[in-house]
């Protein structure tokens, strides 16, 4: 039997990636192309592809952490291949990432018929990503997603920080004990939402160990489907 009251739940919040969709590593490939027009602009690797894929991967990862913005990672990135003015791929890259989403993006098996029901029910829904804008509304659309996104990179903070899950709050306009956020990483979804007062709903797709070091979840779930069966 679930442990979550659906009469407690007035709103749902959720995580984007892996989530309500895969990237296929959209970011990844998209600086590839970058590495590739540094090279026509007179650039050089720093090593081999693979090792320029590690990198990148490392770049990104920092970016996602909020060590510094995309820009700042685009600036970095170029700088680095001898490009002596990188702010000039700036635009370009977001550009291109942007337009990669129609191709890259992958919606999580029954997620519109999952919003649908939703919506029938008059839940509100959210999306709280880790992010850059437009990038992640970019992401949302395409798996019909027609609610708030609430994206990192324009709040300034990010997931676990309570004060992330705050602006989630009040984009739902919902009380935090309202609400169930639905994401598929353990401590930035589900333990940061535990910790803000949210019932946190652990997606795992993956079958792996949920950590025993972090609060447990209110509910596990390993499709979509099974949202509409706790609200």
């Amino acid at each position: 039997m679930s442990s979550v009251d659906p009469r407690r739940i007035r709103a749902v919040g959720f995580d984007f990636d892996h989530t309500l969709g895969i990237d296929n590593k959209l970011e990844r490939v998209a600086f590839l192309r970058l590495l590739d027009a540094a090279c026509e602009r007179g650039g050089h690797c720093i090593g081999t592809l693979a090792e320029e894929i590690e990198r990148i991967d490392d770049l990104l990862a920092k970016q996602r952490a909020g060590a510094f913005t995309i820009e700042e990672a685009v600036r970095r990135f170029m700088g680095e291949r001898g490009i002596t003015h990188p702010e000039e791929f700036v635009d370009g890259y977001k550009r291109m990432a942007v337009d990669m989403v129609r191709s890259f993006v992958i919606p999580q098996p029954g997620v519109r018929e999952m919003l649908a029901e939703l919506r029938r029910r008059g839940i509100a829904v959210a999306i709280l990503t880790n992010g850059w804008s437009p990038l992640q509304q970019h992401k949302a659309e395409r798996v019909g997603f027609d609610g708030p996104v609430v994206v990192s990179a324009d709040l300034g903070v990010q997931k676990p920080e309570p004060q992330a899950f705050a602006a989630l709050a009040h984009a739902l306009k919902a009380d935090p004990h309202e609400i169930a956020f639905v994401g598929d990483t353990p401590s930035s979804d589900v333990a940061g939402a535990i910790r803000a007062g949210m019932l946190g709903v652990w997606f795992d797709a993956e079958g792996i160990a949920y950590p025993s070091d972090l609060p447990p979840p209110a509910e596990v779930i390993h499709s979509l489907a099974e949202l509409a069966a706790l609200v």
